[in-house]
């Protein structure tokens, strides 16, 4: 019987005629869900085990059926199935070429289910396999990161805000705002997993079904935590897709940041770093350029996943209860914010262990701005002048020093005693480099013993979280 066929059999029962060819192509889902078909044939293998279980099965159409499904399984991965656009979405195309090879047996198979309960558990199968890889290139990304600081910990760059000049850090302090980031994501990720893995299959088409099922016994074949409580929400919730994107989104936006900070380093402009011929390209008319492509990609990338997020609540905000046919468009912007996501994830990856730091651009850049002023304010203070009246003064002394052209550090102690006779030799301690991220030894400053400690609590962090 071809697929076609199967389908009157399957599904035109309460039709007088056939469906229009291009409504029949314009509510496919055929080619974008087939990805799921790993999943559907796990939910189903679970769910014949259940049914023979409670007595809806015996072991012998459980025999056909699982045989059934292993030959399945095998035709589309060696692509021997040709998936049909008349037979609407990868349950049906599968539904069908099981009853195709086993008969009567496969018919039963979709006994105390529908499609939505069905679909519901798929896309939480397929997310819940996703998320792994997506983990596994997150931490990849963070060991680099981690890495890389502790290489820089002593590598001193200026720190910014309003991308001026404001005081001076360590270039691995820096790299450790960036995996304290993506802790975050990586718990938001987590958590988020928490919620989806709830087995919504049992629920039926909204109401539950009347065979003695046990929805217990298939959340633990899945390997889901509990089967979920309300049959309506089991096929309508989409909660879980929503999260992930906005997860997803979260993650973009701190790739996005690195992004920016990646491509300003590698300009001519700023020269703080080097990126990997390989992570670059070049123009097709200036021979001269070498164009971060990477991340200048990533960046741009940020936008689809974003989109995706709006998509998914626009998607879900005037749904009444239970399943609609416009949460088929749930699927699009789930899977790409998984494609994207693991993408640009594994770009970074591969690239941030071979950035290299240009350790004396960067430290003649924090020379530049007064970037010690800070500490000078600081050391006043400490030798007694309320803060406000050590603002006063090193804001003149910084003005002095714009009409001298000379930095904090350059004028001498006759120059800065006349701007506050309480400084005294010792002062020059805090106006260098070296001096000012050192001062700076306590929890999450930006001293480079400092720095090294959380290197360690960082690995300690990550290898607790992700375990």
């Amino acid at each position: 019987m071809s697929q076609e066929n199967s389908r009157s059999k399957l599904l035109s029962g309460r039709f007088s005629e056939a469906t229009d060819a291009f409504v029949q192509e314009f509510t496919a889902s055929i080619q974008f869900d087939k990805r799921m078909y790993r999943q559907d044939i796990e939910g189903s293998r679970a769910h014949a085990k259940m049914l023979t279980k409670v007595g809806v099965l015996n072991d012998e159409e459980l025999a056909s059926i699982l045989t059934g499904l292993n030959e399945v399984e095998a035709d589309i991965e060696a692509g021997r199935l040709e998936w049909s656009v008349a037979l609407e979405d990868v349950h049906m195309n599968i539904e069908a070429r099981l009853t195709d090879k086993i008969g009567l047996a496969g018919k039963k198979l979709h006994t105390g289910r529908s499609r939505n309960d069905q679909v519901a558990t798929d896309i939480r199968l397929y997310l819940r396999d996703e998320m792994e890889p997506i983990l596994a290139q997150l931490q990849r990304l963070m060991e680099a990161l981690l890495d890389q600081a502790n290489n820089n910990a002593e590598v001193i760059m200026p720190g910014f805000t309003h991308l001026q000049t404001a005081q001076p850090v360590t270039f691995g302090h820096h790299l450790l705002a960036w995996f304290e980031m993506l802790m975050r994501d990586a718990d938001r990720l987590l958590d988020c997993r928490k919620r989806f893995n709830v087995l919504p299959l049992g629920a039926a088409a909204l109401a539950g079904t009347s065979y003695p099922i046990d929805r217990f016994y298939t959340a633990e074949l899945l390997g889901f935590a509990a089967p979920t409580e309300n049959s309506l929400d089991s096929v309508s919730d989409r909660d879980f897709a929503i999260e992930f994107c906005a997860a997803g989104a979260l993650i973009m936006t701190h790739l996005s940041r690195f992004s920016e900070e990646l491509v300003l380093w590698a300009s001519a402009q700023f020269d703080f770093i080097d990126l990997p011929d390989r992570f670059c390209t070049g123009s097709s008319i200036m021979p001269q350029k070498k164009n971060p492509d990477v991340p200048e990609l990533v960046r741009g990338k940020t936008g689809r996943v974003n989109g995706n997020l709006i998509s998914m609540l626009t998607l879900m905000k005037s749904q009444p209860l239970a399943y609609n046919k416009d949460n088929q468009e749930d699927k699009e912007p789930l899977f790409d914010t998984i494609d994207t996501l693991l993408g640009c994830l594994r770009a970074f990856a591969d690239m941030m262990p071979a950035v290299t730091a240009k350790q004396e651009v960067m430290y003649a850049a924090a020379k530049q701005g007064f970037s010690t002023a800070t500490d000078l304010a600081d050391y006043l203070v400490c030798k007694g002048l309320p803060f406000r009246d050590a603002h006063e003064v090193v804001g003149k002394a910084v003005q002095f020093g714009v009409q001298e052209g000379r930095d904090l550090s350059e004028m001498s102690l006759a120059e800065l005693q006349g701007f506050s006779a309480i400084i005294r030799e010792d002062v020059f301690e805090v106006l260098t480099l070296e001096g000012s991220v050192a001062s700076r030894d306590h929890i999450g400053g930006t001293a480079p013993k400092q720095v090294k400690q959380a290197v360690v609590r960082g690995r300690q962090r990550l290898q607790a979280l992700l375990q």
